[in-house]
């Protein structure tokens, strides 16, 4: 591993995500883990999940 490799890898381990992202990152993370398992399965398909979620928790 080079020493660039390897200041980037602990630069990164400081970052905190923002909400923003960290919510971008979930739905991500479901889209690929549904879309695995059934190929039906849209990123429009989870936003429109993750929205009703949010909106019943308010």
């Amino acid at each position: 591993m080079t020493e660039e490799l390897k200041t980037l890898i602990e630069v990164a381990k400081r970052v905190t995500p923002s909400p923003a992202e960290r919510e971008e990152q979930r739905r991500s993370f479901a889209y690929g883990n549904t879309a695995f398992e059934n190929s039906l399965i849209t990123r429009e398909m989870i936003d429109r999940q993750a929205d009703k979620l949010a909106a019943d928790e308010r």
